[in-house]
């Protein structure tokens, strides 16, 4: 407002100098009538200035009337809300104290009926000490009585009894112990061969893991991420249909199949080998390819089992236990190829059978169909012999051979003269030097055995058995054993080596015991 009244003068002032300046150069050289009519201008101009001025001055003051009115209303409304937020809040304060006066009130009830418990649990607490003290009185009493009678106190009473008691016990004992001694006599070889028997089906999951894995090569690493395929979507495809861990590591041009089930893992192998060679590597192709690999694998257990049988001149055979035979060739038993294993104690059997004048073919059938319980086509907690035996019954073979299978681990009695040939047959056939891996099995064990017997000396941190076991490093903690007891550590070890293991050749013991002055140059 006051910039528009500022204008106006402005210009009024400009008018009058402009006149000012128009009436001097008509004083100069122009009439006086001129001079007239520039003032009249002039007036006239300052006349509509200030009726201008005016009515601009009207309005500003009309807009800032205006926009005092807004102002006042929003300031009204924000006291309004503030006012009701405020008596909201006073609202729940008065909530919340009629709240906590009530959880007083009932608090200050609880306490009493806690005080009254509390009394009540004191009487009788009184009560029954009284009713005790009465008992230890009566049972007191009791006693003096039955001194009296037997005319023996009751420790004196005590200690006969107890003497009674041990002199019965004992004989007992003696009794049961001896029973015992005669049973044991009677069956201790039985037992120690079931005995056996169940600790190598029990630790059967460390033999297995060495059997489970097959390792597939490849042409190059760049194979490996088409065998994965965008997010793993081929992997996983492949693992899906086959029912095989694929591992996929560092390991150079290589990956791991990992299934306990040979024949899927054969599966797996040669799916893999078909969608590698092809290039075409995707989830649709990878479900036929294995569909087609399936097929081909069980047809081929089929032909193997039909020409073992054939080989072997056995005849009449069911196709199931012919299909069981072909799934021998995807098994192995410590590193023995199962079917090779059965093919062998087949032909020891009948062998053997014609030297003591028994049926040489009933003997082979009975020795190839032995571990037909170890090729199960579904997952079973029976031993494989008594399986075995079951597969046979159920599938029409002959008492005698059903009895060789069932008792070739001595799972159920020998009734016939097959079941010993057999059991001997398999024995031998398993314990033939290069049969079975035994040899590495043992190898490492006396290995960890070597260690073991370091770590049982104080002071020991580690150790190694190294150069195929001819020498055992020992590392001390230098806090513990000072120079010359590692002389002594290494004397006793090789002592103890000597005197609780069997080994070929002789062990060197080597003692190290290393010290370090670790200091920071900052």
């Amino acid at each position: 407002m006051d910039n528009t009244i500022l204008l106006a003068i402005v210009a009024a002032v400009v008018g009058l100098i402009i006149g000012f300046v128009i009436a001097k150069s008509l004083e100069k050289g122009k009439g006086s009538k001129m001079i007239s009519n520039a003032k009249k201008e002039a007036s006239t101009i300052l006349k509509a200035a200030k009726v201008e001025g005016d009515g601009i001055k009207k309005d500003k003051i009309l807009q800032a009337k205006e926009k005092f009115i807004e102002l006042k209303a929003e300031h009204e409304k924000v006291i309004v809300s503030r006012d009701k937020k405020m008596a909201e809040a006073e609202k729940r304060i008065r909530d919340k104290e009629s709240q906590i006066s009530n959880e007083l009130s009932k608090g200050k009830k609880l306490n009493s009926s806690l005080e009254e418990k509390k009394k009540d649990y004191d009487y009788r607490i009184d009560y029954l000490q009284k009713k005790q003290s009465e008992v230890d009185k009566l049972h007191k009493s009791q006693v003096n009585q039955l001194e009296v009678i037997s005319s023996l106190s009751a420790e004196e009473a005590k200690e006969q009894l107890i003497e009674a008691v041990k002199a019965e016990a004992k004989s007992d004992a003696m009794a049961y112990i001896q029973d015992r001694l005669e049973e044991a006599k009677l069956t201790a070889q039985q037992e120690a061969k079931k005995v056996i028997i169940n600790s190598i089906q029990r630790i059967g999951t460390e033999e297995a893991i060495e059997n489970c894995v097959s390792v597939f090569n490849l042409e190059s690493d760049e194979v490996k991420g088409r065998i994965i395929g965008r997010e793993g979507r081929n992997i996983r495809a492949i693992e899906s249909a086959t029912g095989v861990e694929i591992i996929v590591d560092d390991t150079p041009e290589a990956i791991i199949l990992s299934c306990f089930d040979s024949v899927r893992r054969e599966i797996a192998r040669l799916s893999l080998h078909k969608l590698v060679t092809d290039g075409r590597i995707h989830p649709a192709r990878v479900e036929e390819v294995v569909r087609k690999t399936t097929k081909q694998i069980e047809e081929e257990i089929i032909e193997v089992g039909k020409r073992t049988v054939i080989d072997l001149g056995i005849h009449g055979l069911h196709p199931e236990l012919i299909k069981a035979v072909g799934r021998m060739k995807y098994r192995s038993s410590y590193g023995q190829n199962l079917l090779q294993h059965s093919r062998e104690v087949a032909k020891l059997s009948g062998v053997m059978a014609a030297e003591l004048g028994l049926n040489p073919k009933l003997a082979k059938r009975a020795g190839l169909l032995h571990d037909i319980g170890k090729v199960p086509e579904t997952e079973t907690e029976l031993p494989h012999a008594i399986l075995g035996m079951q597969l046979a019954e159920k599938h029409g073979e002959k008492p005698d051979v059903c009895n060789a299978i069932g008792a070739h681990h001595d799972e159920i009695e020998m009734t016939s003269l097959i079941s010993p040939i057999v059991q001997v047959c398999d024995a031998i056939s398993g314990a033939r030097p290069g049969a079975r891996r035994q040899v590495l099995d043992s190898y490492i064990q006396r290995l960890k055995d070597l260690e073991d017997v370091a770590f049982g000396f104080t002071g020991v941190k580690k150790a190694y058995a190294i150069q195929a076991g001819r020498e055992l490093r020992v590392i001390v903690e230098s806090e513990k054993v000072n120079d010359d007891q590692a002389s002594e550590l290494s004397f006793n070890i090789s002592q103890k080596i000597q005197t609780d293991m069997t080994y070929p050749g002789q062990v060197k013991v080597t003692v190290i015991r290393e010290t370090r002055a670790v200091n920071i140059a900052k």
